[in-house]
């Protein structure tokens, strides 16, 4: 019964309850729009570092992440080898070899992470086996190497070209390596591009007389949600001598990122909410004086002031929650276009680089952005209705029934 009022009451002012209903409609819309787009942005620069680098778990010597040195190798890498061969969790794991140096080509020289892997290994973690721009990937070859696009840039080389790397062995000597530019690859992050190569693991093991020892092994997990209780279980099988670290770990800049992107977003949400707080505290003010006389008689005879309050409440829910269920409409509607083509930002590729972001944004609609958008208005509707629904129980029955 207090349903049915409640809807009749809402549409008494018809251009007025549009009115709120159009703003509430964008506003949902909107809010549904610019959550998603900054979920896609963080998602997406997780995915690129995660595909480009990092993984989903790491192993290295204790002491390896405070010092990137060549002699805090794993000296016995087999052990942890056989524990992620056995692990169903594990989806993919490589070794690497990790050392800092110099490459030089006839025009100029830089300062580069060498990275020594298993061409196939590395091939089923990261994507710079499909970011090649030019020539190959690693192959056979036991000179090759490849190098990101800036990086060739700055050196003046094309695929074929040869180059010198040089780097200190694992003795402290200076050694050195020719190498023939087999690939060029281009990822989403400038940065990474100038500062990176690759060659093949027993070459660099070799470069840098270390026998079978390696920096680090890389881990793809089955789910990578589940990367801090993995590296939990398995630094409890592995000894003192091992760390094993989580992504959040491993890129705490992109974790704190992500945190205050929802922060921002929540921001955005409360802007968004205080706005239908005074549109719907002005709407239903004025409903409820307008209808003065008749909570005086609804009161006179015997209707209780609780039931008048959640009636009142009520409107502004359903005033709430019908604009929600049009707005998260032509949310999801002003995303169908563009969820697969994405947000063409190429006129700024260049600064996105430079985060690790690539020149399409692909908005993503999670459940979370749905729930949040869901709740929002309905929420902030109600709270909003709760003092003109106060008047209205304020109201002396005898008093209310003669006010013109």
């Amino acid at each position: 019964m207090i349903l049915k009022i409640a809807w009749r009451n809402l549409w008494r002012n018809k251009r007025r309850s549009v009115i709120v209903l159009t703003s509430v409609v964008v506003g949902v819309a909107m809010l549904m729009f610019n959550d998603s787009l900054m979920n896609g942005m963080v998602h997406q620069m997780l995915h690129n570092q995660i595909k480009m680098d990092v993984t989903h778990t790491q192993i290295h010597k204790t002491g390896f992440r405070n010092n990137k040195v060549i002699e805090n190798s794993i000296d016995n890498p087999q052990k942890a080898v056989k524990l992620l061969e056995n692990n169903n969790a594990v989806k993919a794991f490589g070794q690497r070899v990790i050392s800092f140096g110099l490459v030089s080509s006839a025009s100029n020289s830089g300062g580069v992470a060498i990275y020594g892997v298993n061409p196939e290994k590395e091939k089923q973690m990261t994507d710079i086996y499909s970011s090649i721009i030019d020539g190959k990937y690693l192959g056979s070859g036991r000179n090759e190497i490849i190098i990101g696009k800036k990086l060739a840039e700055k050196l003046d080389v094309m695929v074929g070209d040869k180059m010198v790397a040089i780097a200190a062995d694992i003795d402290g000597e200076v050694s050195s390596e020719l190498f023939r530019v087999a690939g060029i690859f281009k990822t989403a992050s400038s940065e990474f591009d100038k500062s990176r190569v690759y060659v093949s693991i027993p070459v660099l093991q070799n470069m840098l007389s270390m026998g079978n020892k390696v920096s680090e092994i890389a881990v793809i997990l089955e789910d990578y949600q589940q990367s801090i209780p993995f590296a939990e279980e398995l630094g409890k099988e592995l000894d003192s001598d091992f760390e094993v670290s989580p992504w959040q770990d491993i890129i705490p800049m992109l974790v704190a990122y992500s945190e205050g992107y929802r922060q921002m977003v929540m921001i955005f949400y409360l802007i968004i909410g205080l706005a239908v707080i005074f549109g719907v505290i002005n709407t239903m003010l004025m409903s409820v004086f307008e209808r003065v006389q008749e909570f005086g008689v609804l009161m006179s005879i015997g209707m209780k002031n609780g039931k008048i309050f959640r009636m009142v409440l009520l409107e502004a829910f359903m005033l709430g929650i019908t604009g929600t269920f049009f707005g998260m409409i032509a949310g999801y509607l002003l995303h169908l276009p563009i969820m697969e083509s994405g947000i063409d930002l190429s006129l700024f590729s260049e600064s996105m680089a430079s985060f690790g972001m690539n020149s399409v944004i692909h908005p993503r609609l999670s459940a979370e952005v749905i729930l949040n958008s869901a709740l929002i208005i309905p929420v902030m509707s109600v709270l909003a209705a709760s003092y003109p629904a106060w008047k209205a129980i304020k109201l002396q029955p005898t008093e209310a029934m003669r006010y013109v």
